[in-house]
C-alpha cells in the first residue's frame, strides 16, 4: 500500500509497527472502555497480528506526538458491491484523552483520505454512536452523517 506520512503541528501520522504493540494495546482497552466493549483477549490478539499481516485487509495508523503513540485508526479495505474500487472502512479511531484537542484525531482522518486519492478507494467511511457528540463535532468537519441506520445480528 502506497504510505503516504502526514504531520500535524507535532503529529506524525505512519503505519503502525510491531514496536508499537504495548502502546497500541493499552489505547486499545481505552477505546473498548469508552464503548463498555469487553473483548476476549484472543480478539485482541488477532486485531494486532492482522494489522502487522501485509496480506490482511486490516490496517493500523497511528499517530505520533514527540516519539510517543497518541492515537490510532484501525481500518478495512474491502470490495464492494456498489463501486469498481475498493472502500476503506475507519472502524476505530481513538486519541489518548490527554493528548485530545490538539487535532489528532483529524490527522488521522485527513491521513486517510490522503491515502484514498492514492490508493483509488471509491471512498473512506466509518460510524460512530449518536450520542457521540466530541467525535461528531469532529467529523462534522469533513462531512456529514448520511442518515442510515445500522442494524445488527449477532451469532450467539
Amino acid at each position: 500500500m502506497h504510505n503516504p506520512m502526514v504531520t500535524a503541528p507535532a503529529c506524525l501520522i505512519r503505519a503502525a509497527l510491531p514496536s508499537d504493540e504495548s502502546t497500541w494495546r493499552e489505547l486499545w482497552r481505552g477505546y473498548c472502555d469508552f464503548y463498555r466493549a469487553r473483548l476476549a483477549d484472543e480478539v485482541t490478539h488477532r486485531t494486532w497480528k492482522r494489522i502487522l499481516d501485509p496480506d490482511s485487509s486490516v490496517m493500523c495508523v497511528v499517530a505520533e506526538v514527540e516519539g510517543q503513540v497518541v492515537g490510532f485508526a484501525n481500518c478495512v479495505v474491502h470490495e464492494n458491491t456498489w463501486e469498481t474500487q475498493a472502500v476503506c472502512y475507519l472502524e476505530d479511531l481513538f486519541v489518548a484523552p490527554a493528548a485530545r484537542g490538539q487535532g489528532i484525531g483529524g490527522a488521522l482522518i485527513e491521513w486517510l483520505r490522503n491515502a484514498m486519492r492514492a490508493e483509488g478507494w471509491a471512498r473512506l467511511y466509518w460510524m460512530t454512536q449518536a450520542d457521540n457528540v466530541e467525535a461528531r463535532r469532529l467529523y462534522d468537519r469533513f462531512t456529514q452523517a448520511d442518515g442510515f441506520v445500522r442494524y445488527v445480528i449477532r451469532q450467539r
